[in-house]
């Protein structure tokens, strides 16, 4: 037990472990941190330092840390039913009563539930079940998919063929076949000293044009995040949406809303779609969906799609924890915190006003050339001359993620763009430790670039 300290996790971390989106070279010679133990909105790691999570784990520790609801549902189930498959027309009733939850939470007409074991293999699943939709109906040539570069629909090679994140692009021969990209909606980064609005306009119509291109008899869908989250916190100016709505309304293809990172509450609403009055035909789900204490994810489907499905004979996919038990009951859980402490309304009417409020002080940063957001999600630009938006020559962003690691916080870098998307559950006393500690660490940052 001595040896279980830092350096020796850090030196097995050295010898065994291979982990995720990680230069191995650097990260062998600096060492990880090493996380030991949560609680609410705090982590704590060896070296006993207590760090504000700004990031609730990867976007979906949406109740917190330490609910002993969850672990008690997980602990129930394993004891009565730790795993059985959901293939050979068989069923049990955690799946099947989370099917329910989901559907009775969903945008209108959407009451079927695909499970999968997180967002990158639910947007393996949209791929899929897409092609499979035109295809049953005699159309197979519609097969390609619009995405929209830097949108982010995880690192699977159909997840990442799907998102339009360059670097991943140039790693695996990607894009697969099929796939095509539009803009972004973001206005800071590329729209110049152009209108929002009119920028919004602008980069919606690249959908059209793409559709027209291409020939609309062999596009099956378009693919987007409600809000792009590893992006960079890209939130579309207020004319981008109803667009996109008028466009798809004009041609025959399916519309796919990413909720992986905007569902469950993000926005103040169960999903991102709700805020932005979308209709989604397929919505890819997955963090939020179990707090993140357990992997789990999906795919909502509209009724309509369904309806061509049950015509398509067998649909050749699924996997081996496809709506496993346990992560159900824990998921099950996890939608009756959310629903009987109120967590969405009070985010919606009173911490995620707070949290934007105070987030937007950020502004007047020296470094700081854009502080927005929205719900609970939130940016910061860094920038080297507001006027002008001109961004510092090197890794200014990671320079100000290592200052607030090492000063209590997680705030995510995303090139120069400074991320938070804290737990639902954070308080506004904790909101205000964020914000004191996030200016504290621009200072920092401003400070080593002799500013």
């Amino acid at each position: 037990m001595s040896q279980r300290n830092t350096e020796h996790w850090q030196a097995l971390g050295r010898s065994h472990h291979l982990p995720p989106f990680s230069d191995y070279k650097a990260l062998n010679a600096k060492g990880s941190r090493i996380i030991t133990r949560a609680e609410g909105v705090y982590l704590y790691d060896s070296e006993g330092r207590r760090i504000l999570d700004g990031m609730a784990g990867l976007w979906c520790v949406n109740v917190g840390y330490g609910r002993e609801e969850l672990v008690e549902a997980a602990a129930r189930q394993m004891r009565e039913l730790p795993y059985y498959n959901l293939f050979f027309q068989t069923a049990h009733p955690p799946a099947l009563e989370l099917a329910q939850a989901i559907a009775e939470i969903a945008p209108s007409g959407m009451h079927h539930v695909f499970f999968t074991g997180s967002g990158s293999e639910a947007n393996d699943t949209v791929l899929r079940m897409v092609r499979h939709y035109w295809a049953v109906q005699g159309r197979p040539e519609k097969q390609v998919i619009i995405g929209r570069w830097n949108g982010y629909h995880g690192s699977t090679v159909a997840g990442a063929s799907l998102g339009g994140m360059k670097a991943m692009h140039g790693q695996g021969g990607l894009p697969i076949p099929g796939i095509e990209h539009i803009d972004q909606p973001y206005w800071f980064g590329e729209g110049g000293d152009e209108d929002p609005d009119a920028f919004g306009v602008r980069v919606a119509n690249q959908l059209d044009e793409k559709i027209r291109a291409i020939g609309a008899d062999k596009v099956a869908a378009f693919i987007a995040e409600p809000i792009q989250g590893a992006g960079g916190v890209v939130i579309p100016p207020d004319s981008y949406w109803s667009r996109i709505k008028a466009i798809l309304a004009a041609h025959d293809i399916l519309f796919i809303a990413d909720e992986v990172i905007c569902g469950f509450g993000r926005t103040g609403e169960w999903f991102g779609s709700d805020y932005y009055g979308l209709t989604p035909d397929l919505m890819p789900i997955a963090k939020g969906l179990t707090s993140g204490y357990l992997p789990m994810g999906g795919v909502i489907v509209r009724d309509k799609v369904v309806e061509v499905l049950n015509e398509g004979g067998e649909f050749f996919h699924g996997f081996t924890y496809s709506g496993h038990p346990v992560a159900a009951a824990v998921a099950l859980a996890n939608l009756r915190i959310l629903q009987e402490e109120r967590i969405l309304e009070t985010v919606r009417e009173r911490t995620a006003p707070y949290l934007q409020r105070r987030w937007r002080e950020l502004a007047e940063h020296p470094l700081v050339g854009e502080a927005r957001g929205l719900g609970m999600l939130a940016a910061l630009e860094l920038v080297q001359d507001k006027r002008s938006r001109a961004r510092f020559a090197g890794e200014t962003g990671l320079r100000c993620r290592e200052h607030c690691l090492n000063n209590g916080l997680v705030m995510r870098a995303v090139g120069d763009t400074m991320i938070v998307a804290p737990p639902l559950v954070i308080r506004q006393a904790e909101v205000d430790e964020l914000i004191d500690k996030a200016w504290r660490c621009l200072d920092l940052t401003a400070r080593e670039l002799g500013r």
